[in-house]
């Protein structure tokens, strides 16, 4: 008689999913893919998909290997105190997840996949218009255009600072560039 339950060993079963995922995501978007079809591409049970990746949204995070949902980070931040020192507070998460070697790295390896492949960029572009920009743009009473700007603003201030190295942008501190590019986050945020 054959036992129940899953068979000893190491299982692959997460890293199928992953990359049934990434391919579908890729193919159909992010509103064209469901749990189903990456269950199905992954030849598991749907219940699977969700036990190791909970919902649509953090399974395309994981896929995209984002080490942060940044739609959850914008709800806890707004949470986190009056909403005209969100600005502030975003800038500094901002600028100290990109510097934290648990994160920045991982952060880098993303934005360096999106500027340097057709792929990279139309996963970055998808997770962006279709989940990021919409959820921020209600959560923060704000134009999704207006988001948009704020975030790429951000990208660019990281992308030179931690990847290109630009001096004296690279070596200024946290509070430095939170002084410098908070209040300019927050004409582009405030409602």
């Amino acid at each position: 008689m054959a036992r129940a339950g899953r068979r000893p060993g190491p299982t692959t079963t997460p890293e199928q999913i992953l990359e049934a995922a990434r391919t579908l995501f890729a193919e159909r978007g992010y509103q064209g893919t469901s749990m189903r079809a990456v269950a199905a591409a992954a030849d598991v049970n749907a219940a699977l998909v969700h036990h190791y990746y909970g919902t649509k949204e953090q399974l395309f995070v994981a896929a995209l290997r984002m080490p942060l949902n940044p739609a959850e980070v914008i709800t806890t931040l707004l949470a986190a105190g009056p909403r005209e020192e969100f600005a502030q507070r975003f800038v500094r998460f901002f600028i100290r997840a990109w510097h934290e070697p648990a994160t920045g790295q991982r952060l880098q390896a993303v934005l360096r996949s999106a500027v340097s492949t057709e792929q990279g960029a139309a996963s970055i572009r998808t997770f962006a218009e279709q989940v990021l920009l919409e959820r921020v743009s209600g959560a923060l009473g704000v134009s999704k255009l207006r988001v948009a700007t704020a975030m790429t603003h951000l990208i660019g201030l990281m992308l030179g600072s931690t990847i290109i190295g630009i001096e004296p942008l690279a070596s200024a501190s946290e509070d430095e560039l939170v002084a410098l590019v908070a209040p300019v986050i927050a004409g582009y945020l405030d409602p």
